[in-house]
């Protein structure tokens, strides 16, 4: 890797804090960009220079990847920031440079979990029986798809308020996730829980609610990840760096 080699590192999960900082130590020659899509204004502070906003859609992304001289792009978006992947891998497709996503792998249901999977949110939302006490941990923009069912009580953790009020009888919790199963029952039996509808985000962050709905015997509407761009991919902070160091070999 040389000094005019530009990273452009695609943010907005816990694997990207980690790899500003790793990439930033294992190629210290390189100039890294960190870009973060503003979904929320509490955004950690990578240590490294930060860009925050859209680029314009796939052709808006090109021509930030030829101003910026931009010759690899690491993708560690969130799994169901499907419109920025696609963007993504088209934009790097039209420039010709590598593109690599960081894809951490997918939760799987273990002995004692009751899993039902969902192909989308709308469908989780039509499978919410009459009166469910649901957590639902589907984010800001996504919980309009189920504040329609006013039959249902609703409890939503985010880190930032949604655009629209819930529903009067339904509870807001602005907080990220505990760490630990018991934190998760606590707040389950609180509210009386029967139901949880996630995302299948995998990682180990927020994976306590899983635990938790385990352990209670509640029933889990999972959602299904999207199919995103086939693109080279690695499961860990490590295998991106590996990859790039294979792919640029001259890398300090």
């Amino acid at each position: 890797m040389t000094k005019a080699d530009h990273i452009l590192l695609l943010a907005g999960t816990h694997e990207a804090r980690l790899l500003a900082r790793s990439l930033a130590e294992t190629f210290p020659a390189a100039r890294l960009t960190a870009s973060f899509a503003g979904a929320v204004s509490d955004l950690p502070d990578l240590g490294v220079p930060t860009r925050v906003g859209g680029f314009g859609g796939a052709d808006g992304l090109a021509a930030f990847l030829g101003e910026e001289a931009v010759t690899v792009v690491v993708d560690a978006t969130h799994p169901f920031a499907e419109q920025m992947s696609g963007n993504a891998a088209a934009a790097a497709a039209d420039r010709g440079i590598p593109l690599i996503r960081l894809e951490r792998p997918a939760w799987t249901a273990v002995d004692g979990d009751t899993w039902q999977r969902m192909a989308s949110l709308d469908d989780a939302a039509r499978a919410l029986p009459a009166e469910a006490r649901a957590f639902l941990s589907v984010g800001r923009k996504e919980i309009g798809l189920f504040t329609h069912r006013t039959d249902l009580f609703g409890l939503a953790r985010m880190i930032e308020p949604p655009a629209s009020p819930l529903p009067d009888h339904w509870r807001l919790l602005l907080a990220r996730p505990p760490q630990t199963a018991e934190e998760e029952i606590a707040l389950f039996e609180t509210h009386r829980i029967t139901h949880l509808v996630t995302k299948n985000s995998g990682g180990k962050r927020s994976y306590a609610k899983l635990e938790a709905a385990r352990r209670l015997g509640l029933p889990v509407l999972m959602i299904d990840r999207p199919v995103l761009p086939s693109v080279e991919t690695a499961d860990s902070v490590s295998g991106v760096l590996e990859k790039l160091r294979n792919r640029l070999p001259g890398a300090g």
